[in-house]
């Protein structure tokens, strides 16, 4: 398994965690993850990331597909994987209506075939073909009869560095799972616990896969973790509680919530329905703490080098091929050591 990391997106100081990546690419970290939620955009960061590293593969960690066009996605991933060269990972994902319609103000409709018709016309960009699509969605020259009539089929201008740059969806849903084994080369999950994966996802991925073109290769599947080694770390899992509840409680409205749904489906019903109460009720800590202990220790890496270890093997054996890291530590030269130490464990 390869190693990762996401950047904190509402972290400060981001120009310093960018030169700290370099001595986390010198002890084996592979792929770095930019998130865009509401603040600053991801694209303005990962080019500078791209110009203060060498070999660390990009990854945006996600770009919504509400928020760009098909091409100026395919334009941006193109650019990127320009100026790293050739070291950018294009993640696209739905986000939430709670997002998209209260900060974009675009209606949150049809996330998956938007998703099938947004990979479809970005690989024709790239394949620098003049690009035509006609979708329920998205259509391209824009007919007569909702613009001028003046739109012609137009190719991409640059020479792509590669002829398909790599994307994955960050997608927890049975039938987006199903969208992305078929159509991404990777696949981001979140929560994710690989005692439960095949139980939960398993049907949706081998759908998928049963329709996923040869070219594509294998599904590279990405899970997270908080990291952190030794026999006096458990306290570390505290710090998960707060994002699980915010997910788990806050991510949407009742009834509209993908990731108290995901909490549901690992079998936590009554306490993903009682976080969700207390959270929407400005309750933050109470539903903060109603996350199960379980929950958070299944999907981390930390505790004794024994635990990280067979929890390595649960991840492999479940299928996981990147493990994103959060390492947790006092000083940033520890920090490193974890990622070093992890690399070796995942070797």
């Amino acid at each position: 398994m390869r190693i990762g990391m996401a950047l904190n997106y509402a972290g400060t100081g981001f120009k310093d965690t960018v030169a700290e990546l370099a001595d986390y690419e010198k002890v084996g970290l592979e792929i770095v993850f930019v998130a865009e939620a509401y603040g600053f955009d991801a694209v303005s960061q990962m080019g500078y990331i791209a110009a203060r590293t060498e070999r660390l593969q990009i990854a945006s960690g996600i770009l919504p597909i509400y928020s760009r066009t098909p091409t100026l996605l395919a334009m941006t991933a193109a650019g990127m994987d320009f100026v790293s060269d050739g070291r950018f990972v294009l993640g696209l994902g739905a986000s939430g209506p709670q997002v998209i319609e209260g900060w974009h103000g675009v209606p949150y409709s049809a996330p998956l075939a938007r998703t099938r018709e947004v990979i479809e016309i970005c690989r024709k960009v790239w394949r620098r073909e003049r690009v035509t699509h006609q979708g329920a969605h998205y259509n391209l020259p824009l007919p007569a009869g909702q613009g001028t009539g003046l739109g012609k089929p137009l190719k991409m201008i640059n020479k792509l560095v590669r002829p398909r740059i790599p994307i994955v969806v960050a997608a927890i849903g049975p039938k987006n799972v199903e969208l992305t084994a078929e159509l991404a080369e990777g696949w981001e999950p979140i929560f994710y616990v690989p005692e439960k994966a095949a139980e939960v996802w398993g049907p949706s991925l081998a759908a998928g896969k049963a329709k996923r073109a040869q070219e594509l290769g294998e599904l590279d599947v990405i899970a997270q973790a908080f990291l952190a080694i030794g026999d006096d770390v458990a306290g570390i899992l505290e710090l998960g509680r707060p994002m699980a509840a915010l997910y788990i409680g806050g991510m949407g409205a009742r009834g509209r919530n993908f990731y108290n749904d995901l909490a549901r489906r690992y079998g936590y019903e009554k306490e993903a329905e009682r976080i969700q109460d207390l959270y929407l009720e400005g309750r933050k800590d109470e539903a903060a703490a109603l996350v199960p202990a379980e929950l958070l220790e299944k999907m981390s890496l930390v505790g004794p080098e024994s635990f990280v270890r067979e929890r390595l093997a649960a991840m492999r054996e479940s299928g996981v091929t990147t493990v994103n890291v959060t390492p947790v530590a006092a000083t940033h030269e520890e920090r490193v050591k974890l990622v070093e130490k992890v690399r070796d464990l995942a070797s």
